[in-house]
């Protein structure tokens, strides 16, 4: 998804997943979702092994400030992800249904 562009006309941005097929962006869109989901759900592993460091008063200030750093930099790079979602949501105009991965 990292070379998908985007480029600016009349100072409006206009999105490269315009000119794709419907059933290609719908594909895209469905990978897009699952790797979201994939990235949330690790988000949360790393936020809740922060929190249960941060509880515990043996933890060093090392751990604890590179479990920051790690959860930030993963919610910069879910965000970036989410709005490269929302651009492929937004030119196919509805979210597709996508069924759990276990469920296939």
């Amino acid at each position: 998804m990292d070379n998908e562009v985007s480029f600016e006309t009349s100072g409006k941005r206009e999105s490269r997943y315009k000119a794709m097929r419907e059933a290609d962006l719908k594909a895209l869109a469905i990978s897009a979702i699952r790797e979201h989901r994939r990235l949330l759900a690790a988000d949360e592993a790393v936020y809740e092994t922060w929190t249960l460091a941060t509880a515990n008063a043996s933890t060093s200030r090392d751990v604890l400030k590179s479990l920051q750093d790690e959860y930030l930099d993963r919610q910069k790079k879910s965000e970036a992800q989410q709005e490269e979602l929302s651009e492929i949501v937004d030119a196919l105009g509805y979210v597709p249904d996508v069924p759990s991965e276990n469920n296939e």
